[in-house]
């Protein structure tokens, strides 16, 4: 491994402690060295505070002078709300900048690469740039495409069953499953469900991290949502989606659509800076997005488990793929295992979305 990747290994590192708080600005990790030696690192850990390269030049100090900074994205050019990084990197008259990956708002992308160098600093591009991508799928898509990245969420027995011929379903996966997916809901902005799994199951939809708790969403055309629901009384932020008129008072946003589908909702996600959406069901939500073709990736719980029954409750439901041609290609990205159970995360297609922007 060079000298370039090994320091960029470590500035992606810095980016993935913080994954999943910095929404909607992407993660990005920093790190300088100057003489081999490493003098500064960072992150941006929140949207509207400092971005990395900006603590990584702090903890430097007057080190950064003559150093090579390694940053996971291409630094920021506009003033926002912490000033342009390129601005403060040249103030700290560092050498050379080794960037992972261009910015992917084409507004932005290459300008500040063009400043540094103009400032008489040496920049590099495209060191371990399918690892930055991959980290930052979900803004990336989110920039691409104004909507909101997608992971389908479910959980079951082996053979692919939520619940007995009965109705019963809990619980078929591990407590350590059920614990990894609320760490999943930490790493998204907003978690879906459909009404009907609101007035069966009455679920909080918490991360359990009184810190960082994603926006509950739920798609309810009739407004049959139970006003005692946890959804509705608790403290957290819920966006309820209806075609109806709203006629109750809440502390919730109850938006009204002229239809409720997949698309106006990504589309009215999108515009509230909501870049990722975990779509946690049930079956009839999930055949709705498969349906229309709006998943960008599948996290998937399987127990140890032959529930059979041609009554049980499955994954998706609708009338799913006629033809095998019709049916989602994936390409399974992680397989993990939980006390028994397994945990596979699969990319849908190709998601030409982060390789190509």
């Amino acid at each position: 491994m060079s000298n370039q990747n090994e320091y960029m290994n470590l500035a992606l590192e810095q980016a993935k402690m913080v994954s999943g708080q910095t929404s909607p600005n992407p993660t990005v990790g920093a790190v300088i060295v100057n003489e081999g030696e490493i003098v500064g690192v960072g992150a941006h850990l929140r949207a509207g505070e400092a971005h990395a390269e900006v603590h990584a030049l702090q903890m430097a100090g007057e080190r950064a002078r003559g150093s090579t900074l390694y940053v996971t994205l291409e630094p920021c050019q506009h003033r926002g709300r912490t000033g342009p990084c390129t601005t403060a990197i040249i103030q700290a008259n560092v050498s050379q900048v080794v960037i992972a990956m261009l910015d992917p708002n084409p507004v932005m992308q290459g300008k500040s690469v063009r400043v540094l160098e103009r400032s008489g600093i040496t920049v590099d591009v495209g060191v371990l740039e399918e690892e930055a991508r991959r980290m930052n799928r979900t803004y990336i898509h989110w920039m691409k495409t104004k909507k909101p990245y997608v992971t389908l969420k479910m959980a079951g027995s082996l053979d692919g069953k939520t619940a007995t011929s009965q109705g019963e379903s809990q619980w078929i996966t591990s407590s350590a499953s059920r614990s990894d997916g609320h760490v999943e809901r930490k790493n998204h902005d907003a978690i879906l469900v459909g009404v009907e799994t609101v007035i069966q199951d009455n679920p909080a939809l918490t991360s359990r991290d009184p810190y960082v708790q994603p926006i509950r969403v739920v798609l309810d055309r009739n407004l049959r949502i139970p006003r005692n629901s946890k959804l509705l009384t608790d403290t957290y932020p819920t966006i309820i989606y209806t075609e109806q008129p709203s006629v109750f008072e809440t502390t919730k946003q109850i938006v009204t659509l002229s239809k409720v589908t997949p698309e106006s909702v990504l589309q009215d996600l999108g515009n509230r800076n909501i870049t990722s959406l975990l779509v946690e069901g049930g079956a009839t939500i999930h055949g709705a997005f498969f349906t229309d073709r709006v998943v960008q990736r599948t996290i998937t719980y399987l127990a140890p488990k032959l529930i059979g029954g041609a009554g049980a409750h499955g994954f998706i439901a609708g009338s799913g793929a006629l033809q095998l041609n019709d049916a989602l290609q994936v390409t399974y990205e992680r397989i993990e295992h939980f006390d028994g159970d397994i945990k596979i995360t699969a990319i849908v297609g190709e998601e030409d979305v982060y390789r190509h922007c």
